[in-house]
Parts: C-alpha cells; structure tokens; sequence
C-alpha cells in the first residue's frame, strides 16, 4: 500500500528554529533549524519508511483568508533573520534528499497538505500529517493520521479519530468549530471574548457545531456566556471561516510526483559536510572516499644513501615528512630535496647521520621552499637542528590567497593550479585504523612528487600574492611570524603537575560533598550523571514542571535545568555538579595527559593557517580556551608557571582592540572622541544610548551597551541581541538603532563595506589579508546574508588579528634587541604570556606594552595592560 507523508515544511522549520540553540558552522552560517528539519526527516524516514513524500510550505504573508479578514496573522512577529536565512538550505537539502517541495501563491501550506491528503484518501492510501500546529488536527480521518510534534520536533503525538475524540471529547472536523469559539492568538483568529476550550467544547458536546449553537442561542445556559456569544455572532463565523483548511484548492502537483526513495546523493553528504553534521553523515549511510587517480609523473627519483654537496644546492625544495599531525610527537619518515641538479629522496637515518646535510639544513644563506616552515622547524628542532634559510611556505601562501579554502594539503593546492601528479597524503598513507607506511620505493616516491610540486607552486604562489598585494604581509609578517611561533611551541610552558593534582583532589571532593547535598534533597541517593534517573527524581519525584521529553524520557540538558532554576534548590546543586565534572575531566586531567614526557612542559599547537579571520588558533591542548568564568576554572592558570625558579609569568593584554579597529575604518568622529578623550567606551554607548550622564549609567545598562558594541558590526540581529539580553525583539531593535543613530560613522561603514564587496568580491584588513565574498550577490538568502556579516566583521576581526601578529614579531625582534632572558611563551586572544627573570620584569613593563602599542598607528591610540606574578593566574 502507498503511504504518503505531508510535512508543514514552514511550521516545523519554525519549531525547529525554537527549540535548538543558535547552532553555526565554521563558516557563520546558522544551522539549528537546518539540523533540527533533518533530524526530524530523518525519523520520519526511518519509522514511517513511506513510499511518497512532500514538504508544503506557505508561499507568502498575503493569502485568500486576507480577503476576508485583513489581520490574519497581524499579530504575529517577524520571522528572525537567523531563520529566514535558514530557509533556502532547507530547501536545498530536500532537493538533495529526494523530497518534493510545493508551495501555491495566495495558499496557505495547510491547504495544500489538507487538499492532498484528501486525494490520497479517496484513492485508498494511507498519510501522515506531521506538524506543530493543532489546527490540521481537523483533517484526522479514517487513513489520515496527525502527528504534532510536542516540545521539540522530533517527539511526536499520533492523533487518529479516536485519540482526538480522547484529547477534545470531539470529532476532528468539529476543531474547525472549536477555533470559531475560542480563536487563535497566534494567527490572530479572534473568536468569543472570553470563551475558552473547556466552554468551546461543552457547547459543541451539547450542540454538535457552532452554527448548531447559534440556531438554538436560546437553549445555552449562562446569561453572561449567552451575551458573549450573541455580541460576537459573525466574529465566531468568521473565525471559523478562517480555521477551516480549504481541501479543495488548485494544487498543480499529482501523487505519483511525490514518490520517494531514501537512496541519498553524494552531494548531500557534501552538504551535511559542509554544515557540520557529522552526526547524520551514518544515519544517510554515506562515507567519504578517495578517489586515487593516475598520475603521470616521469621524472626519475634518486635514492641517496651517501649525501654529496652536488645536490645541495641554494636553492631547492624541501619536504620534511612527518605523518603524525602533532609534531611535537611525531618521528620524521624522510626527506625529499628537489632542485636544478635533480629530485632525491633522503632516508632519515642517512640524513641525520650526515654533518653536511646538517650544516645545509642550518646555513641561512641557502633557499629552501618548504611546505609548512613552523612544523619543519619544530620537528627538525627535535632533533638537534636549527632550520634556517627558509624562503618559501607553500601553505602559508596558499591561505594567504584564499583563506576560505578548507583544504591546503599540498595535494589541493597543486590541483587548483592545475598541478596533477601529487597524492594526498590521506590517499597515500590511508586514514584511521588504515594508515600504514608503505615500502621505501613508494614512499620515496610519493615525497619528491611533493617537494617537485613545491618548486613549480612557488614561481605561481608568489605572482598571486603580489598581484593581491600581499607579498608584504606574507614576507614581513606570516614568515617571521611562523619562526616566532615554532620558538614558542618549541619552548613549550612549564606545568606544575603537583597543582593540577591538587585541583583535581579538591574539585572531587567538591563534586563528593554537591553528590551528598543533591541526594539529600532528592530525598534517595542515585546517579547524578544518569539522565534517565536524574529525570526520574526531578519530574516524577519532586514533581518539577516537565520542559522536554526525549526518547528515552525526560530531558535533562543544560537549558532545560536553567529554566528550572529557581524552582527547587537541587537545580543549582546539580549544575554546579556538572560543571565542576567537566572541568575536572577536560581540563585537569585533560592537561595532565599532554604534558611531554621529555620537557614537562605543555607545548601547544599553534594553527597559522586555519582562521578565515587571520586569528591564531590553539589546539593539543587549546590554551585558549581554558574556562574562567568560574573562579575554579580560573584557579586552572595557577598551574601554569615560570620554566625557571626565581622567574615571575608576565601578561600584556590588548583593551577592547576590535572597538579601537573599528573606530579607525569606520572613521566615526563620537567614537574616535572617545577612544582619544580615554572615555569608558561602554559607559559612553550607554550614555548616549539611554540618554543619560555618565553618573547615571548603571551596571545593566553598562552591560547593555556592551553587548551592543561587541555585537553590531558582526550583523547582530534584533532577534540575536534579545536573546543575549534577554529582552524583548522589540526593545533589541530599538537598542540597535539608537545605537546607529549614536555612531553614524559605524552606520555608513557597515553600508558601505557590504557595497564594496559587492563591487570587488572581497574585503581586506589594513595589512591587506584578503578574504573572498563569491555569494555576496548570490540570491540564496542564507548565503548573501552570511557573506555580508562577513564583508562587516573581516575588516574589523582580521586588522586586530593582524595587529597582534605585528606585535609578536616586533617583540620577538625587541627582546633580542635588548638582550633579554625573558620568553614569549603563549598568545591568547589578545593577550600575550611571558616568563622572565624577576630583575627583567621592570624593563618588561615598559617595552612590552610600547611594542605592543606602537604595533600599528591608528587614528585611536592602541591601550596594553600588563601585569605579572608568580603563577599565570597571578598574573591576570
């Protein structure tokens, strides 16, 4: 039997929007509705395995009940931007999954779900409506079943005839009848004043319908009810009128076009690639694959066993492979050296047994282009040698040119310029439980393929960096700073594992004295990190209001027990459990786990060519991400102290750099006032904002304002600004335009980047990083709203990244100027971390922050705070 399932594509990616979190990918796009659509398609799939499908969605404001009643839906806000810009994946994503899509201009998605599931009745099927709207619940009939989703979207409620009679003491068509009387707030149907459903449904329990009622109005007990329904005759008509789903409206779309079969694409696995749902990638049943092509390559490959000076030349490529990604661990497999003279393949063992390889790795008067200059001269580090001479970086360049490219593997960087005859190193040494080293002749292979597309990338790479005049930017800060990086990561920070020990002693017996407090209230002892049980005691035991159920029972996720609190004292208890939990296992004993053995330092990775916004990363651990919103996870930085006794940590911070970044590009004379007057910019914004003196400022409107002034240049919505408030839509807009009225300058600026883009494809920070817009013109909502947030934040996030970077050379370059012990050790956000000598730390207060603040000249002055102490948490 065909069985068919009719989606309210329009209600349910709103429920979804609503009730997943802000969720985006590593590009900024938003994707919770996306996720939570799919999610429930997927499900949906599964169970049902229905044989057709379609997915109706509302084609516009304007509809046919317009006619009628212009209000319809009046009330109703606008849709956020956040979701709107959601929508158009949506429907891309159902194109790739093989589901039709309809929608029918003056026609409500209601309408056409109710017309086409009254066709497949007529023709014997079976259907599922799935929706979050009770008004399609007057379609239930025999062979057409309703689901609505609870709170959520992927619980649903099944209402057949019988269940509907169950829930409203009603037949299904009688809801129509139902909403004539008590209305509909969210569709603004206005229905009786004052008759709600337990009244609705008693008239139509007595009567059998509204137009029943009104015939017989005499016979209604109740004078005030009588009233009620007298005054609001054609008002209770009408509003039926408008409930009732039309079945019969002209939908251009026949049954056997929705036939559906879950044999999902290719592409769509890309697309869930692309949007970061890694999770559904198994559920669709797709894995990624390599496709091995032919190469042809007939250049001869020498395998050196004796190193002679004729192949080190002046200049040649280099490749120094090592197949662990974290190289601080890492063994090096080979060398491979590709020159004028010819193309050679070095065994490890015969390079680091030889002086002169050695003396040529370390003569900076030679060329070397090499693949990744900060991992070569780490991993070389480790072993004895220092790497100099370094000319070239193929990967730096090629993120320098295009930063949105997700892959710069040598391989992918050679294939777009038309380079065909490397392997990726995942297509060569396979991947996972796969990897394995093949046999010398292949590996040999396989490296001087890499070092001889180096040679031909370098002449390309360097005529596109010039031609984006970049070369600077590449040559006088990327370059430099990627050896200033390797010396940091090499140095690594000392830990004193004694303190981290005694954390994680302490947190646990917090976590033991929170586990005896929760039980005590529970009234039971059970386990506190079982959801199933925990929701057990919160809802059934204590009787707390039920916010969302899952599979399994009731939900206990983080945002569920935030709206609980306040209701029982237990809640508290058990978020403060979680957290202390979390931060115990992630980063106490997270951090215990990557000390080196050899150093007993934590040495960090520092990705240099992975943020489209130019910012460093921090991964193996992410120093940059320790917590320090809770005092514990503060205490965290006690741990990290000076390598050397008798040594003091010392930390220099930017203040509000963006603000300051943003202030110069936009050009904007009251905030550039500001900045150079040394005003509170926050107290400033609120000043004008609220329109009130300094005095008058308060710590909520202070906080106000600075969530506005972090927040707008980066396209934050009314919508986004009140959920980060937690204000109203209306008073976040309002919020933002004062503020735009405030700054004029900020206002042209965020116009006329977006038109800039446009007119170029791309924007630039001050040092000319480059980052390309191809979808600011797109007509894809989604996409052209993303890259215009973009075209706004680059600028302003990519300048302050830069500014830091300058920072870290120059500083670098000053400290051996000055002849100083004193180590650069880590770069958080924007904040530097070092370790000095105690007697140091006086001309350390004046040259770190003269560096940092003479890094780049602005039309506001750039302010450092630096301090120090003993450990780095004294030194914050």
């Amino acid at each position: 039997m065909n069985k068919l399932v009719l989606i309210d594509g329009s209600g349910i990616a709103y429920r979804a929007f609503f009730a997943l979190p802000l969720l985006n990918n590593d590009k900024g796009v938003y994707t919770n509705a996306v996720y939570g659509f799919t999610t429930m398609l997927l499900k949906i799939i599964e169970t049902e395995k229905p044989t057709h499908m379609l997915v109706a969605f509302d084609a516009g404001k304007t509809t046919f009940r317009h006619k009628t009643f212009k209000e319809y839906k009046g009330t109703r806000q606008k849709t956020p931007p956040e979701l709107s810009e959601q929508l158009p994946l949506i429907r891309e994503m159902l194109d790739l999954m093989g589901i039709k899509r309809y929608e029918k201009e003056l026609y409500e998605a209601d309408d056409i779900i109710g017309t086409l599931s009254k066709v497949a009745q007529k023709d014997g099927w079976t259907t599922k409506v799935v929706t979050g709207d009770k008004d399609l619940l007057q379609l239930v009939d025999k062979n057409i079943t309703v689901s609505l989703t609870r709170k959520g979207i992927t619980e649903m409620d099944d209402y057949d005839p019988e269940k509907v009679m169950e829930r409203y003491e009603i037949d299904p068509i009688r809801i129509i009848d139902l909403k004539g009387f008590m209305g509909d707030s969210s569709d603004n149907i206005p229905g009786v004043p004052g008759v709600g459903e337990k009244t609705a449904i008693k008239l139509l329990k007595q009567f059998g319908s509204l137009e029943a009622v009104y015939e017989d109005l005499e016979s209604v007990s109740g004078k005030k009810l009588k009233e009620k329904l007298e005054a609001n005759h054609e008002q209770a008509v009408l509003s039926k009128q408008l409930a009732t789903i039309d079945v019969h409206a002209p939908v251009d779309i026949q049954l056997e076009d929705l036939a559906f079969e879950s044999n999902f694409s290719q592409a769509l696995g890309d697309l869930f690639k692309e949007l970061e749902f890694s999770s559904l990638l198994d559920r669709i049943g797709f894995e990624a694959t390599i496709e091995e092509e032919t190469r042809d390559f007939d250049i001869h490959v020498e395998l050196v066993h004796d190193i002679t000076e004729t192949l080190l030349q002046k200049e040649s490529a280099v490749l120094v492979e090592t197949l662990d990604e974290n190289y601080h661990y890492a063994d090096i497999l080979g060398f491979s050296i590709v020159n004028e003279q010819g193309n050679y393949y070095v065994p490890k063992e015969v390079a680091l047994a030889s002086t002169l390889f050695k003396d040529w790795l370390e003569d900076g008067t030679t060329k070397k282009i090499v693949y990744d200059a900060k991992r070569d001269i780490v991993a070389m580090r480790w072993h004895g040698i220092q790497l100099r001479g370094i000319h070239f970086d193929i990967n730096l360049a090629s993120y320098l040119i295009d930063p949105s490219e997700s892959n710069h593997d040598l391989a992918a960087i050679a294939k777009r310029r038309k380079i065909h005859y490397v392997y990726s190193d995942e297509a060569f040494y396979g991947k996972g439980a796969k990897q394995h080293i093949p046999e010398e002749e292949k590996l040999a292979d396989h490296l001087v393929r890499k070092a001889h597309a180096m040679l031909e990338l370098e002449p390309l790479l360097s005529e596109e960096l010039q031609t984006n005049h970049q070369s600077s930017l590449f040559f006088e800060l990327e370059m430099p700073l990627a050896k200033v990086l390797a010396e940091m990561e090499i140095k690594g920070v000392a830990i004193n594992e004694q303190t981290l020990k005694d954390m994680g002693i302490e947190l646990n017996e917090k976590l033991e004295r929170l586990e005896k407090d929760i039980h005590q209230l529970a009234g039971v002892a059970f386990n506190i990190n079982s959801p199933k049980q925990l929701g057990e005691i919160l809802f059934e035991k204590l009787n707390l209001p039920v916010i969302k159920k899952t599979k399994t029972g009731y939900s206990t996720s983080a945002d569920v027990l935030e709206k609980l609190q306040g209701s029982h004292d237990i809640i508290d208890h058990i978020l403060e459990y979680r957290q202390l939990g979390k931060l115990n296992s992630t980063y106490i004993e997270g951090l215990l786990k990557v000390i080196h053995p050899k150093t007993n330092k934590i040495h960090t990775l520092y990705r240099q060519a992975l943020t489209q916004t130019g910012r460093l990363s921090s991964t193996d651990p992410n120093l940059q991400n320790i917590p320090i919103r809770l005092e514990e996870g503060r205490k965290i930085r006690k741990a990290f102290v000076p390598s050397k006794k008798e040594w003091i940590m010392f930390a220099a911070d930017y203040s509000q750099i963006e603000l300051r970044v943003l202030a110069h590009i936009a050009n904007d004379e009251n905030l550039i006032k500001a900045f150079n007057e040394g005003m509170d910019i926050h107290t400033k914004t609120a000043m004008d904002v609220f329109g009130v003196k300094d005095d008058e400022v308060t710590s909520l409107m202070r906080r106000h304002a600075k969530a506005v002034n972090f927040g707008i240049v980066y396209g934050i919505s009314d919508y986004g600004l009140s959920q980060s408030l937690n204000i109203t839509r209306k008073e976040a807009a309002a919020f933002i335009e004062k503020y735009l009225d405030s700054y004029p300058g900020v206002r042209n600026y965020m116009t006329d980047i977006v038109q800039k883009a446009k007119h170029d494809g791309y924007v630039t920070t001050l040092l000319h990083r480059r980052r390309y817009l191809p979808e600011i013109t797109s007509r894809n909502f989604n996409r052209r709203s993303f890259a215009e947030r973009t075209a706004m934040n680059t600028p302003i996030q990519g300048s302050a990244a830069d500014i830091i970077k300058l920072a870290m050379v120059n500083m670098a370059h000053r400290l051996e100027e000055e002849e100083l012990e004193a180590n650069m050790l880590l770069q958080v956000h924007d904040e530097l971390i070092f370790e000095a000598p105690k007697h140091e730390i006086e001309k350390l207060k004046v040259i770190v922050p003269e560096v940092m603040e003479s890094a780049i000249e602005l039309k506001v002055p750039l302010k450092v705070e630096a301090s120090y102490g003993q450990t780095w948490y004294d030194a914050k």
